[in-house]
């Protein structure tokens, strides 16, 4: 079962021979050398004869790894006469190729299943780039031919070979030694690798100098250089798209054009209406200037506005009107009343004048629309709109001589259309264009009531004089120049606290305060006497009794309820007539 085994220890197979030791016993094969091509030996034979001596070694040197003799010069002897083989021999396959060194192995033994547990450890490589790290190759040396001696004792059926010589490497470069072992043979570098070494100490896989990676630098600089370009390019696009707004030009949808006619009492059709017919009022005299509004009364050129408009030229001014569409004219001051804060001024030489249409103020009701046109802070034709928010609102405005000789006294429209500085004078028109109101006077957050001297915006509480006194008033102003005040013949205690009107003790100039033959004197009125309604409506105040009898004509007859002595009593009067100033 052992035939053609070696009968010495067994070598396990990740071994490598020692360099020192002597050949198994038994083998009858030299020990082969990594560097040489392994010869083909006969094969074993099945004859235990072959086994009877062992093979002879032929003389010379011994071929060990750790051989420190020197290598030869030159190539090793070869026989030149080999042994004839016998006739009877018979040819065993596969003749005139290498054939290993062993049987082949029954147990497999791993990695590779061929070897026997004597062959020696298969060369193993380290990972290396693939370029090959540069080694200095050996010295130029004639690399030795060796060959395996034929067996001088063959069986019969044994065949004898030829020697195959060992691979010559390339020569190396000029100027590059290999080292060698001292007193060893030059060596194949597969001989010096050992797996088991350090990594720094491992053969190299090819000869010359490391492969230069300068086209590798230089694709690293390349693609920078189009990394910057295409930065420098995408930022030129990206502010050519922000300022222009992209390559190609933008076109936004758009509805077509309409027919530029609007519903009559909408607002834009009651500003397209209204708007030819008020003017802007530019006023300067005794050092004083200002900006008002206006509208047309009639054909001839009349021009109804407040009066705190044209104070500033009421003794020796100017007053410029220039119309909705820009013609421009100089006025004359016609008439003007303090108490009703309204004047009216008369154009010459204009054609074409369209008169705006008046309304009846008695008719309007709270909440209807109302459109305000004027020139706030000489923003000419401007227009704004909201509704009537109450009537017959007891305001005063004026007042800054002191004597109360300016002071109006209105029983106003009150609105939330804006109305400001500038809009003085406009018109308040329903939404048939008529005008129902002169806007006179608003409530500003500084607690002022009028438009005049330093007042701020609009917040929402405009107030407008009614146009049926304003249409009286104007009348009287164009007929005679001056407006006539409905009286009831009495001076108020303007400092009473209590609720009514209080009929003063004496007039302002120390007479009575009830004039004699007059309205009130011909009721029966008496010093004293606090009225507290006027044609059945509260008066809480002096000043509001001034606005309820104001807003009548001269001659209209009212009713009065009177308190005196802690009795109540009603009279009737005519109201009188006065010369306002």
């Amino acid at each position: 079962m052992d035939d053609g085994k070696p009968t010495g220890p067994k070598a396990k197979w990740w071994s490598r021979p020692s360099a020192e030791g002597a050949l198994p016993q038994g083998s009858g094969v030299p020990p082969a050398r990594s560097d040489e091509v392994t010869a083909q030996l006969p094969p074993i034979a099945d004859d235990p004869s072959a086994e009877a001596g062992p093979a002879p070694v032929p003389a010379g040197p011994a071929h060990a790894l750790g051989d420190a003799a020197p290598a030869p010069a030159g190539p090793a002897p070869v026989p030149t006469d080999p042994a004839p083989a016998p006739a009877d021999a018979v040819p065993t396959p596969h003749q005139g190729r290498p054939q290993p060194l062993h049987e082949p192995d029954a147990y497999s033994t791993p990695p590779y299943g061929g070897p026997g547990p004597w062959a020696l450890a298969p060369p193993v490589q380290r990972p290396t780039p693939a370029h090959g790290t540069p080694m200095p190759p050996p010295a130029h040396r004639a690399p030795p031919q060796v060959q395996i001696p034929q067996q001088p004792h063959a069986q019969p059926h044994q065949s004898h070979h030829q020697p195959l010589p060992l691979p010559v490497p390339p020569p190396p470069s000029q100027g590059h030694a290999q080292a060698q072992a001292p007193g060893g043979p030059e060596s194949s570098q597969w001989l010096r690798y050992d797996p088991w070494n350090a990594p720094g100490q491992q053969p190299l896989t090819q000869y010359g100098e490391p492969r230069k990676r300068r086209g590798r630098r230089a694709g690293l600089v390349a693609a920078g250089a189009l990394a910057l370009a295409a930065c420098v390019l995408g930022g030129a696009v990206g502010a050519y798209i922000e300022r222009n707004g992209g390559f190609t030009s933008v076109e936004l949808p758009q509805a077509d054009a309409e027919a530029g006619g609007r519903a009559p009492d909408s607002v834009a059709g009651i500003a397209a209406s209204a708007l030819p017919s008020v003017v802007t009022l530019h006023v300067s005299g005794s050092g004083e200037q200002g900006t008002g509004t206006g509208f047309v009364l009639d054909r001839q050129g009349h021009i109804l506005t407040n009066n705190h408009v044209v104070q500033p030229a009421s003794s020796s001014g100017e007053i410029s009107v220039t119309f909705s569409g820009g013609q421009t004219a100089r006025a004359t001051l016609v008439g003007k009343d303090s108490g009703y804060d309204l004047a009216v001024v008369k154009v010459t030489g204009v054609s074409g004048l369209k008169p705006l249409p008046l309304g009846n103020s008695d008719s309007v009701q709270v909440g209807d629309p109302v459109v305000a046109i004027g020139a706030p802070f000489d923003l000419s034709n401007t227009v704004t709109s909201g509704i009537i928010s109450a009537k017959q609102r007891p305001i005063t405005a004026g007042g800054e001589k002191g004597d109360g000789s300016d002071i109006s006294y209105v029983d106003a429209l009150q609105t939330d259309a804006p109305i400001n500085p500038g809009n003085s004078g406009g018109p308040l028109v329903d939404t048939r264009a008529r005008v129902i109101g002169i806007n006179s006077a608003i409530r500003a957050a500084d607690s002022g009531t009028g438009l005049s001297g330093g007042q701020s915006g609009s917040i929402g509480l405009g107030f407008a004089i009614p146009i049926n006194q304003g249409k009286r008033v104007a009348e009287e102003l164009i007929n005679t120049g001056k407006a006539t005040h409905p009286v009831i013949g009495v001076s108020l205690d303007m400092e009473y606290a209590g609720d009514g009107a209080r009929v003063g003790d004496k007039a302002a100039d120390g007479g009575p305060a009830v004039t004699a033959g007059g309205p009130g004197a011909k009721a029966g009125i008496k010093p004293g006497d606090v009225i507290t309604e006027v044609n059945g409506q509260r008066v809480h105040s002096g000043e509001e009794l001034i606005v309820k009898i104001r807003a009548h004509r001269p001659g209209d007859r009212l009713e009065l309820t009177l308190g005196r002595g802690g009795k109540e009593r009603t009279m009737k009067l005519t109201l009188g007539s006065a010369d306002g100033t």
